[in-house]
């Protein structure tokens, strides 16, 4: 396509405006100076669209959104958005960190690693597929890392099923409410992504966990799947919405934008 212009928008992109203390990893700094090795995170175009779309809904500048977007599918990261940009989000140097996802282990102690490699003589690939490809809803729950198994298999009363939906939400829980904290407070969360826009029950949970910073869900609002919808009473102090979100569009948007300044 010779006559076409190609444009690269980079899923780390929306993250760059973290401030340097929400992107150091506490190890020696010299790791970061000669080796990149900083927070980057990921599904930057769904945090963005979702930031966006809610601004357009609310009709309010993006500058002064200050909300806790949750992108939640089998891969999964979290972004506190602070006047309208990335202040901080789970998913750091690899898309391995983070919340509990489908195959992923999300954050662990380090040295669980060591661990394992001198108890069982695992190489780095070894390990590597342990925690990206064995852990996470299908290490714990030994069924499957489709939400849509463990919740049929919770309902059936399956004991590591539950327990799996217990450490998903609890994962959620902790690090909307410390993104809360960090931020001094936020106007909204979003649930976006397969499991965000379609698993009611996740949604729920979440949100009974988070009873303490102010946010409340109506239930009934809750029962939808895919759609566009406020979940929380008008008057709730943080309010919950519901938002498909939309990567495509965003990666359209750019790549117009792009096409304008060539």
């Amino acid at each position: 396509l010779p006559e076409a212009s190609h444009t690269f928008v980079f899923d780390t992109a929306f993250h760059q405006t973290m401030p340097e203390e929400n992107y150091i990893y506490p190890i020696p700094y010299e790791y970061y100076e000669k080796d990149h090795i900083r927070r980057y995170g990921m599904h930057g175009t769904s945090h963005k669209y979702l930031t966006e779309r809610l601004a357009e809904i609310l009709d309010k500048p993006v500058e002064e959104m200050n909300i806790i977007t949750c992108h939640l599918g089998n891969g999964g990261s979290i972004t506190a958005v602070k006047n309208g940009k990335s202040f901080k989000t789970s998913m750091g140097f690899t898309p391995l960190s983070g919340i509990m996802m489908g195959t992923r282990s999300g954050d662990i102690d380090p040295a669980i690693l060591v661990y394992l490699q001198k108890q069982y003589g695992y190489t780095a690939q070894e390990l590597d597929d342990i925690l990206n490809k064995k852990s996470g809803m299908l290490g714990v729950s030994g069924i499957s890392s489709d939400s849509r198994d463990i919740e049929n298999a919770a309902e059936e009363g399956n004991e590591r099923a539950i327990l799996t939906q217990k450490i998903f939400a609890d994962r959620i829980i902790e690090t909307v409410a410390g993104y809360y904290g960090l931020m001094g407070g936020a106007d909204a969360i979003v649930f976006a992504g397969g499991i965000g826009e379609n698993a009611a029950g996740v949604r729920e949970m979440v949100c009974d966990g988070l009873k303490a910073i102010g946010v409340e869900l109506d239930h009934e609002k809750n029962n939808v799947r895919g759609r566009e919808v406020l979940l929380s009473p008008e008057d709730a102090k943080v309010k919950v919405w519901l938002i498909p979100t939309n990567e495509e569009v965003v990666l359209a948007r750019d790549a117009y934008k792009d096409l304008l300044n060539a």
